[in-house]
């Protein structure tokens, strides 16, 4: 049977780990963190982005240690940080290296390893485990992670066992596929050695670029967890909530509120990072906002309505609404209100795929308490299908009201989302935030098959926020779509620029995914859904993928993006751009 899912009212309980002055945990507030996109060997320049960071709010600081060389210089930095004054907790990112996690534990505060890469290459190789030969590997595993975990407790630091969805070993893809399941036994293989050896201080993390794998990996994880704890005690570790490779602009901060703030509702998260391919200290505000707009679930489902571990839509019956058809295997379809409709009336034409597709007013939703027996019976008893909604007078949270909507609604009836029963929010993140989370929640549990927004009372920008809620929920694709990897130490090119240029080719494309990696650390298995890549292989140079194969090496970044741009033509894959509507 798979573990149960608890959404826990509050927050989850777990053990406080002490990094640096920081506390992460038990009765601490949700820490924000975020990292470096300095070489690490610039000591100048990581000094100056790192108070920075702390100026801007940050609690956690890390930093790539690609090498021992590296590594070593994170010795230079916190000394001089501390002639500032500053003694913001560091935390060494290592992958590959288990020699550079040794350097850089004698100066951080903590060490983020990533199971997928700690003691493993990627090779792609596919191969039957038997037991035996699975076993031996764990103790391969334990051999180059012990040292580590000693010098840790010796020290007193704390650790983050941070898995990614596009790094899994290939031990872990072997036997459990490139899963949540596998991401989650991948990170426990690594705690049950630290715990063989009496060390705590450990937080998780399970990230991935496509929000519905990552609440799916948390949600997993927690499950497996308060099983642990249920039957050996003590394993209520804390949780580092991310979206890696989320994007920039709004679209990075539609896809990080999907994932993040769904989970910090359901009550999951001790610190959070939100990943933007833009400078660091941009992502702290929008972190800071995310945290504080979050309303906590606070009902549990038995049964849930929708299964918590793997998306499926819910099985409402199709219906026609003022000549547009929704429900059932129709579209998730945009609302909005006769006023909206009034104001763009003048350039309807030329929003293309954003046009607004159905008028609230003339819809014929029924909208209902879902607490409310008697109008959720007479509802169930129509004849024919319904579109239903929320009724704004309810109380409720907005995650919450519409989850138990959906477990007392007959499924045949198709549901309305909306972001707020509180029309008409002034600042445009906060409508952001809380539209993606509420929504795109939603969304990726399956429930909703229209949606409108209420928060955000500009009609354009309500418009593009329900179109890129559906396409970062993945439910609805309207344009390309970019998975873009924030920039760090190991970069090896300006990720901003880049992106700029490759959308500014590229964005014309509906429905292609292509993915923009600085660095090869995730590029293949975040690329594993995409259809293009495009990857720092060395300094200046590029290799571009299709899939998550390797066409094309050791490109000269000038070249590289129309080479990109040729590929996408060899595959067919390519349209011109229209011409602009005078």
């Amino acid at each position: 049977m798979p573990p149960e899912f608890r959404n826990h009212p509050g927050r989850r309980p777990t053990r406080e780990v002490q990094t640096g002055r920081t506390a992460i945990g038990g009765k601490n507030p949700v820490r924000v963190q975020s990292m470096l996109t300095s070489d690490t060997m610039d000591t100048a320049a990581c000094v100056r982005e790192t108070l920075g960071l702390v100026h801007a709010g940050c609690e956690i600081v890390r930093i790539t240690a690609p090498t021992v060389k590296d590594a070593r210089n994170l010795e230079s930095i916190r000394a001089a940080l501390l002639e500032t004054g500053c003694d913001v907790p560091l935390v060494a990112d290592i992958h590959f290296k288990p020699d550079a996690a040794l350097e850089a534990a004698k100066w951080v505060e903590k060490v983020r390893i990533n199971p997928g890469n700690f003691a493993d290459s990627k090779k792609f190789n596919i191969r039957e485990y038997t037991d035996n030969e699975y076993a031996a590997e764990i103790d391969r595993i334990r051999e180059r992670f012990a040292p580590l975990v000693e010098l840790c407790q010796q020290r007193a630091i704390s650790m983050r066992i941070g898995t990614n969805h596009g790094s899994l070993s290939d031990r872990i893809m072997n036997r459990f596929g490139d899963t949540p399941l596998g991401m989650v036994e991948s990170a426990l293989e690594f705690a049950r050695i630290a715990r063989d050896l009496g060390y705590h201080d450990f937080v998780f993390s399970m990230k991935a670029s496509n929000p519905k794998v990552m609440i799916q990996a948390y949600r997993l994880l927690v499950a497996r967890l308060d099983e642990l704890d249920r039957a050996e005690g003590d394993w209520n570790y804390p949780i580092h909530l991310g979206v890696t490779e989320a994007g920039d602009g709004e679209d990075g901060r539609i896809k990080s509120a999907i994932g993040i703030g769904s989970l910090l509702a359901d009550g999951i998260g001790d610190t959070i990072r939100v990943s933007l391919t833009e400078d660091s200290e941009h992502e702290i505000p929008v972190a800071r906002a995310l945290v504080d707009s979050i309303v906590r679930t606070q009902t549990n489902f038995s049964p849930w309505p929708f299964d918590p571990f793997s998306y499926t839509r819910r099985a409402s019956q199709r219906l026609e609404v003022d000549g547009i058809p929704l429900g059932g295997p129709e579209l998730v379809r945009v609302v909005a209100t006769q006023s909206t409709w009034e104001k763009l009336g003048h350039k309807l034409e030329a929003l293309g795929d954003y046009k607004p597709e159905i008028v609230l007013e003339k819809s014929g939703v029924v909208e209902i308490d879902p607490r409310d027996s008697e109008a959720v019976a007479r509802t169930n008893s129509s004849p024919t299908p319904l579109l239903v909604t929320v009724a704004d007078s309810c109380d409720l949270g907005v995650i919450d009201a519409f989850r138990q909507l959906a477990s007392v609604l007959d499924p045949r009836h198709p549901i309305l989302l909306k972001d707020t029963f509180s029309p008409g929010g002034s600042d445009f993140l906060q409508n952001l935030l809380v539209a993606s989370t509420n929504i795109g929640s939603l969304l990726c549990d399956g429930i909703g098959d229209a949606v409108l927004i209420q928060g955000e009372s500009a009609p354009g920008q309500s418009l593009r926020l329900a179109h890129n809620i559906l396409q970062a929920a993945g439910v609805r694709i309207f344009k390309t779509d970019y998975v873009a990897c924030p920039s760090c130490g190991r970069t090896l090119f300006n990720l901003q620029e880049t992106t700029a240029r490759i959308k500014a080719a590229t964005a014309h494309l509906k429905g292609v995914k292509i993915a923009i990696m600085g660095c090869i650390v995730n590029g293949p298995g975040e690329m594993a859904d995409a259809d293009f890549g495009y990857v720092g292989g060395a300094p200046g140079k590029v290799n571009l993928y299709v899939g998550k194969t390797p066409v094309k090496f050791h490109i000269p970044q000038t070249e590289a993006v129309d080479r990109l741009v040729d590929l996408i033509k060899e595959h067919n894959r390519w349209v011109e751009p229209a011409a602009p509507i005078l």
